[in-house]
């Protein structure tokens, strides 16, 4: 049992922003994957479905993105499901655009929503971190993350939102190098993204890879 959890803000408003990369995200993988109807719960919206012979449920956080650590380990605690069992998808400024890395535990890195998990659920768990750009000033980055992606930008980000989508199939077998090589190669035949890391074969049972934190 995976839980993935979408980072964003609620409402119209929201919901072309930059920050609500994970919101998007989780919309893609509940149509591509025929996930059941959101519905309200934990404090947010949930749905349930299964990949592979996986049951998956999606969380997108109704708390606004500083709260959500509430919707997060409540959804986590009633599924009892430990730190290696819940990914949190959402957007990452010190990754350049279209780059995607995954990891265990860490820091927050100034991300509101990543802190609030942290506090509320501990720092363990697994973040995959969907790389928007640096605005390049430290105090222009609330204004950044809280605009809409620019209409120049929807090429790579609909194209890595479907290869994030695609290669989630890897990511709840615990796949995680699998899933970011998949995520690259379908990136780089679309025309974006980077060469794809050297591949390794970390399953299930026999621990995780760590992406890098850069």
């Amino acid at each position: 049992m995976i839980l993935i959890a979408g980072l964003g803000n609620p409402g119209q408003k929201y919901e072309n922003n930059r920050h609500n990369i994970g919101f998007m995200v989780a919309d893609a993988v509940a149509r591509d994957h025929g996930f059941g109807p959101w519905r309200s719960r934990f404090h947010g919206e949930f749905a349930e479905g299964r990949i592979g012979t996986e049951k998956v449920m999606l969380l997108k956080p109704a708390t606004y993105m500083n709260d959500s650590g509430v919707a997060v380990s409540e959804a986590a605690n009633f599924f009892k499901l430990g730190p290696n069992e819940v990914y949190v998808i959402y957007d990452e400024i010190d990754l350049a655009p279209a780059k995607v890395r995954v990891k265990a535990g860490g820091g927050t890195a100034g991300h509101n929503g990543i802190r609030s998990i942290a506090a509320h659920f501990g720092k363990d768990f697994m973040r995959v971190r969907l790389g928007v750009g640096h605005p390049g000033d430290k105090n222009r980055v609330p204004g950044y993350v809280l605009k809409d992606f620019a209409k120049s930008e929807m090429p790579w980000v609909e194209a890595l939102i479907a290869a994030v989508s695609n290669a989630v199939p890897d990511l709840v077998q615990m796949r995680d190098s699998e899933f970011m090589n998949k995520v690259a190669l379908d990136m780089r035949e679309q025309g974006f993204g980077e060469k794809p890391a050297s591949k390794s074969t970390p399953a299930r049972d026999g621990g995780r890879a760590q992406g890098d934190e850069t």
